[in-house]
């Protein structure tokens, strides 16, 4: 029987990004697993719950008992489905799964049924400070072979009290990543009518409203985007208005993707259950990794959604690479989002999947096919890195959450 004889995270920021990967070795020399465990704002505090509490608990333990381990995992610490656990978890849970694959000889995608696809489709993100500047940069990106664009103007919000975004506010008012939610709108429309008189309907495109309105706002700004055929907007409500989304459905027929901030399955079994979204975009290593959501995606597969995992830069290759087998196995695969590697992730994670004209391909390696060089690792250090525009305020000063 091969046991877990050691669990440890490697903590790492090659782009600038703090990353937790974590690596559990086995009692077999040289066999051992790596999975993502980033929640870049909190990194340090998950790095903890899997050195202090993950470790003693299931060193020892049969690898093959990855459901098992899970729940177990899930359950020890009694209050659960929170962020910094799920991460702890879900670096477990994605390495077990990873060193399942190496021990069958197989990648973990065959593992989980086998290749509905030969690759997958991932949009890439747009900005600009002007519907011209957006534009160009979707021009750079189709030449690449892109067909799914991600398009925003002035970051989260508009222009966040930069370039011709003027916001006004109260005299020693406190600092923050200021944006006027009417301003913002406005720009919206503005930028869509744009981009498809220029570009016409050939090119896929999504845009993201980061919770920054209002349900009436964003209801608003939805139906005045439907001219314009949105491949989905993105998380249009935060968590805590969900009951928004009866309404929204019936006053819309944009597509509506949701769910980032997601961590309980009571926050998306309703929303799935009554069709209330088109795509669900969990961030997989903040609900607990590969296990539950390969449950989710059967989950939504019964209701006609599909997926969009989140794929931002804070997402280890690892967490990219997990994603994509899990993408590979499913029948209602819908897009993944994309942010790229850099130069130095591709070094420090050997085995980074390859995009060849806007689909990203995984390699035929056992389990996830991507490692890590610890010494490389080393050379990029977490650090406390100030949180600036998750520092979210209105014209007012009324700090939000973003």
């Amino acid at each position: 029987m091969v046991t877990i004889r050691n669990i440890k995270t490697i903590l790492t920021a090659p782009r600038g990004i703090d990353l937790v990967v974590v690596k559990v070795e086995t009692s077999e020399p040289g066999l051992y697993g790596l999975g993502c465990a980033t929640f870049t704002q909190r990194w340090a505090a998950v790095a903890t719950a899997v050195e202090e509490y993950m470790k003693p608990l299931l060193v020892g333990r049969c690898v093959n008992d990855i459901e098992d381990i899970w729940q177990t995992a899930m359950g020890s610490s009694y209050w659960r489905n929170g962020p910094v656990l799920n991460n702890a978890i879900s670096g477990v849970d994605e390495a077990l799964w990873d060193i399942k694959g190496k021990m069958a000889g197989m990648p973990v995608y065959d593992l989980l049924g086998g290749k509905c696809r030969e690759a997958v489709s991932v949009y890439r993100h747009t900005d600009g400070a002007t519907p011209e500047e957006v534009e160009e940069n979707v021009r750079r990106y189709m030449e690449d072979g892109y067909r799914y664009l991600r398009c925003q103007m002035g970051t989260y919000g508009g222009q966040m009290g930069k370039g011709k975004q003027r916001v006004i506010s109260p005299e020693n008012s406190k600092p923050g990543a200021y944006y006027d939610p009417n301003q913002y709108c406005a720009g919206v429309v503005k930028l869509f009518s744009h981009l498809r008189d220029k570009l016409g309907y050939e090119v896929e495109l999504l845009h993201d409203i980061h919770e920054r309105l209002t349900p009436a706002q964003a209801i608003g700004l939805a139906k005045k985007l439907e001219p314009y055929q949105l491949f989905f907007l993105e998380d249009a409500l935060s968590p805590e208005q969900m009951g928004w989304f009866s309404h929204f459905r019936n006053q819309t027929a944009v597509p509506l993707a949701m769910g980032e901030l997601f961590n309980n399955p009571i926050e998306w079994n309703e929303l799935i259950s009554k069709r209330l979204i088109d795509y669900i975009r969990v961030h997989v290593s903040q609900i607990g990794g590969l296990t539950p959501a390969r449950k989710l995606a059967a989950l939504c597969e019964n209701f006609g959604v599909r997926t969009a995992w989140h794929g931002p830069g804070d997402l280890s290759p690892v967490g990219v690479v997990a994603q994509l087998h899990l993408d590979l196995a499913i029948p209602n695969f819908g897009i993944q989002e994309f942010s790229g590697f850099s130069p130095e992730e591709e070094e420090v994670f050997p085995g980074c999947p390859q995009v060849r004209n806007g689909y990203l391909y995984a390699n035929d390696k056992p389990g996830f096919g991507i490692d890590i060089d610890e010494k490389k690792a080393a050379m990029y250090p977490c650090s406390y890195r100030e949180p600036g525009w998750l520092l979210a305020r209105t014209t007012d000063g009324t700090a939000v959450r973003p």
